[in-house]
């Protein structure tokens, strides 16, 4: 179980989470339900991922209000207060995930990020190799090159499964991905103006020797407004230039979708299910991509 000092005291923290992702931390300390007749913290911190499972995660912690004195927050609760925290390496995320920074100087819409950090704020660097940070090329360089210098250490090959910001990326952080050889890189397209800066991207990374094994895009689907077939326009747009799209299901306050949009959704995540029905152009040209 992990444990913080407190003094000169050592303080068991049961982790308590109202659902499972890839993410999640695996260890023995981390829980994802009500407590166990043997159960025993310290303290019990109840994270909330998503906004939608607020209701869940608040029921969560008064079952396990007999067990320790609860602390209650994460991304998904309107009141977290994580900015200020340092980023404490397996205590909320599984062993290999890092966050080096928190914020994002955007506004989107459709994020809450800028709402809660308020502003980007670079951390102390950390051991890990999946950089899950809100926005790392909105970071100095000094920090970015430091965020590099880690990942080379790493015996698992690097990730940036929480996403590069195209309209962001330079010809010298080209240089250090194609030093570092990631595993996968995952960008994203939100909003039309994330469409030039994408394709934009997407040729300065090929020409830097990468193919679409390493180059991922998420795509929102399913907002105010958006139809299925604009969504796959978006979807199939993003493979011809060269990424492999993910599909990011858009959601409300209540977390609820159309059985239409869930199966969508699901087929264009993984590249096993959509590659089979996306025809690339054959003989195409940098044009056939506008």
């Amino acid at each position: 179980m992990p444990t913080r000092r407190c003094g000169k005291s050592i303080v068991k923290v049961a982790r308590v989470f109202p659902r499972k992702i890839a993410l999640s931390p695996r260890d023995a300390g981390a829980h994802y339900g009500v407590p166990g007749i043997f159960d025993e913290a310290d303290e019990v911190h109840v994270s909330c991922l998503f906004t939608w499972d607020m209701r869940h995660a608040e029921w969560l912690a008064e079952q396990w209000r007999h067990v320790a004195p609860v602390q209650f927050g994460g991304p998904g609760d309107p009141q977290n207060k994580a900015g200020m925290l340092p980023f404490v390496p397996g205590m909320y995320v599984r062993d290999g995930v890092v966050v080096t920074s928190r914020g994002c100087p955007n506004r989107c819409w459709f994020c809450s990020v800028w709402k809660r950090e308020h502003k980007l704020c670079e951390l102390p660097v950390t051991e890990g190799w999946n950089i899950i940070d809100d926005n790392l090329l909105a970071c100095g360089e000094e920090h970015i090159q430091r965020v590099f210098a880690m990942l080379k250490r790493q015996e698992n090959r690097a990730a940036f499964t929480g996403g590069l910001e195209a309209a962001r990326l330079r010809d010298w952080h080209v240089e250090l991905l194609a030093d570092l050889g990631p595993d996968r890189m995952f960008f994203a397209y939100d909003t039309p103006d994330d469409r030039e800066p994408l394709y934009v991207a997407s040729k300065m990374l090929r020409e830097g020797g990468f193919t679409r094994h390493h180059m991922r895009c998420y795509c929102l689907i399913g907002g105010p407004g958006d139809t299925i077939e604009e969504a796959e326009n978006r979807l199939r747009w993003i493979y011809r230039i060269g990424y492999d799209p993910m599909a990011m299901l858009w959601c409300d306050e209540e977390g609820k979708h159309t059985v239409e949009w869930k199966r969508f959704a699901r087929m264009w995540a993984w590249p096993a299910l959509y590659r089979g029905i996306v025809k690339k152009k054959k003989g195409g040209t940098d044009e056939d991509c506008e």
